[in-house]
C-alpha cells in the first residue's frame, strides 16, 4: 500500500510547490514563484520515473498527476505573466513620461482603457488545461508528446522574473510587483526621485524586452498556440540509461548544461527553444529513416 502511493505522494507534493508559488505571486516575490516551480518540476519527474522504477502505475495517480500540473504549470504561469504584463505598463508610462516629470502625477493613472490587457495572460491556463486534457486521452502521448508540455511552458514564462531580477538593478525593483505598486499609489513623483539617476539601466536588454507589453502579449499567444499544436516532442522519460535509448536525450541535457553555465538565467529560454528545435530535427530524420526502410 505505501510502495504504491509514493509517486502520488510526489505528486502532491508538485501540487503544494504550486499552490505556495501562488501565495508568492500574490505577495509579488515572482523569484520565489518561479524557484517553486522549479523545485515542482523535480517532483514531477520523480513521480513518474518512481512509478516506473517501482511498477506500480494507477489511474488514479494519471489523473492526480494531470490535476497538480494543472495548478503548478497551467494556473501558476498565468498568474505570473498577469504580473509581468501589469508591470509592462507601469514601466511603459515611466519611461514615456520620464523628461516631463510635472505631469507625471496626472497621466501615471491614465491606463484605465488598457486594464483588460492583462487578463490576457490567463489563456495560458486555460490553454494548460485542454494541453492535459488531450494528454490524458490521447494514445499517441505514451513515450512522447503532442505540443509543448506544461512544465517546459511554465518554466520558460516563470524564468522571466528570474532574468529580471538577476539580470540588472532596475528590473529587480519592477519585477516586485507589489512593493512598487505600492510605492506608486502612495506617491508616482517618489518614483521618479528614486529612478531618476539610473536612467542609463533602463536600456538593459532584458528589461527593455521583458517589460515591453507586445513581447509579452505575443509570447503568451505563442505559448498558447504550442501547448495544442499537432508538434511531435520528445519526452524525458528514461526507460533505462543506455546511450542507444536515450541519446536525444543525453545531447539535449549536455547542450542544456551548456547554456545554463554560459548564461545562467538568461540560458533558460534558451533551452526551451532548443527543446523544441532538437524534437523538429528529430522528426525529420526518423521520417526519413522511416522512408527509407519502406
Amino acid at each position: 500500500m505505501i510502495k504504491r502511493n509514493i509517486p502520488n505522494f510526489l505528486t502532491c507534493m508538485n501540487l503544494l510547490c504550486g499552490c505556495i508559488g501562488i501565495v508568492f505571486a500574490f505577495h509579488g516575490n515572482l523569484v520565489w514563484t518561479a524557484y517553486m516551480v522549479g523545485i515542482a518540476c523535480v517532483f514531477d519527474f520523480l513521480d513518474g520515473f518512481v512509478a516506473r522504477l517501482l511498477k506500480v502505475h494507477s489511474e488514479i495517480g494519471k489523473q492526480l498527476d494531470s490535476l497538480a500540473d494543472m495548478v503548478t504549470f497551467g494556473v501558476v504561469p498565468g498568474v505570473v505573466m498577469f504580473h509581468l504584463l501589469e508591470q509592462s505598463f507601469n514601466f511603459e508610462l515611466f519611461k514615456k513620461y520620464w523628461e516631463v516629470p510635472e505631469s507625471f502625477n496626472a497621466i501615471w493613472y491614465d491606463t484605465n482603457r488598457f486594464d483588460w490587457v492583462p487578463y490576457l495572460a490567463f489563456l495560458i491556463p486555460i490553454f494548460s488545461a485542454v494541453r492535459l486534457a488531450k494528454f490524458n486521452i490521447d494514445t499517441r502521448q505514451t513515450n512522447s508528446f503532442i505540443g509543448l508540455p506544461t512544465p517546459a511552458n511554465s518554466i520558460l514564462i516563470c524564468s522571466i522574473p528570474l532574468i529580471l531580477y538577476f539580470g540588472d538593478e532596475v528590473g529587480n525593483y519592477f519585477i516586485q510587483a507589489k512593493m512598487f505598486n505600492f510605492s506608486m499609489e502612495k506617491n508616482p513623483l517618489q518614483i521618479w526621485d528614486m529612478y531618476h539617476s539610473g536612467w542609463p539601466e533602463f536600456r538593459s536588454i532584458s528589461t527593455l524586452l521583458f517589460f515591453d507589453r507586445y513581447f509579452l502579449i505575443t509570447l503568451t499567444l505563442i505559448c498558447s498556440y504550442l501547448l495544442v499544436a499537432e508538434l511531435p516532442l520528445f519526452a524525458l522519460k528514461f526507460k533505462n540509461f543506455t546511450w542507444v535509448d536515450n541519446k536525444i536525450r543525453y545531447v539535449f541535457l549536455a547542450l542544456s548544461l551548456a547554456l545554463l553555465i554560459i548564461f545562467q538565467y538568461v540560458g533558460i529560454p534558451f533551452i526551451i527553444v532548443l527543446y523544441i528545435i532538437i524534437s523538429v530535427i528529430n522528426n525529420m530524420l526518423n521520417g526519413r529513416q522511416r522512408i527509407t526502410n519502406n
